[in-house]
């Protein structure tokens, strides 16, 4: 049966990258569905994603092999994804469970193409949830003396899942440099948009104490500097000044819910492409 795959793509921008791919993908009879392109003029760098229809017979190894000289000749860094293989991705959470809750529905009404391989919590509030969903649940608590051989075994249960996307839902947790810097542009994290005006604990008070007209969230991939990651995903919503911290704090749960939601989407698509400290987006 025909197959679909995504190739993303980045080099330096030059005339005829376009023509190379598409011709390649012509020979082999593939039907391109989706096309898209961005040429960043600062850095010189060319970005694109092809989304495709391969017939009968030509499977990942015969596309590969076609691009290689196109690969060569650009110097292209690609990526080619089997759209027909479902993704797992790992998620991780502490005590607020609103944004694994989403995650869940959408996975569970097919929006979200996606498999949780494991749910991982420094606590016990959402076993609950995995027993019901019927996922594997593995509580790892952390403290200063624990958390080297913590995080040794969350990357070990990544690594034994074979899940490709790690998703903090709220895990409330710094993860060491370390850590971040071993699961670079796979592992996503969503935080109140307060950052960093609002340092520290209890962020909805601050800003309900300093009279804020708008809340929001941002999803961005984890690095060694905390929550100053690639931006993937935000959302904004004005507020006034007869809510109280509650009301924002419920307001802020939606938000977060529903960016982190469409970044993981937009990562499991391939439509993220990592440029230094930014990100190409694809919509």
């Amino acid at each position: 049966m025909p197959a679909n795959f995504v190739l993303t793509l980045s080099c330096a921008d030059r005339p005829g990258i376009v023509a190379a791919v598409t011709t390649e993908l012509a020979a082999l009879d593939a039907n391109i569905a989706e096309s898209n392109q961005f040429w960043d003029k600062e850095t010189g760098q060319f970005f694109m994603r092809l989304a495709f229809t391969a017939p009968d017979g030509a499977g990942r190894e015969a596309i590969e092999r076609a691009l290689r000289p196109a690969i060569e000749r650009f110097g292209m860094r690609t990526a080619l994804v089997d759209e027909g293989r479902k993704k797992k991705i790992v998620v991780m959470v502490s005590r607020f469970d609103h944004a694994l809750l989403h995650l869940l529905y959408q996975i569970r009404v097919g929006w979200l193409d996606a498999e949780v391989a494991a749910i991982i919590s420094n606590h016990e509030v959402a076993r609950p949830t995995a027993e019901y969903e019927h996922i594997p649940y593995h509580f790892l608590p952390v403290d200063k003396a624990s958390k080297v051989n913590q995080e040794l075994e969350i990357l070990r249960l990544v690594k034994e899942s074979g899940a490709e996307l790690v998703v903090l839902a709220r895990y409330m947790q710094v993860l060491s440099d370390t850590f971040a810097t071993r699961l670079f542009g796979q592992i996503i994290n969503i935080h109140h948009s307060f950052l960093p005006s609002f340092k520290g604990a209890k962020p909805y008070h601050q800003a309900h104490e300093r009279g804020v007209k708008i809340i929001g969230a941002t999803a961005h991939y984890v690095t060694p500097a905390l929550d100053e990651g690639p931006i993937i995903e935000q959302e904004t919503a004005r507020v006034n000044h007869a809510m109280s911290p509650d009301d924002l704090i419920a307001a802020g749960r939606d938000i977060e819910s529903r960016v982190l939601a469409r970044a993981v989407k937009l990562h499991l698509e391939s439509r993220v492409m990592l440029n230094g400290k930014k990100t190409v987006v694809f919509g």
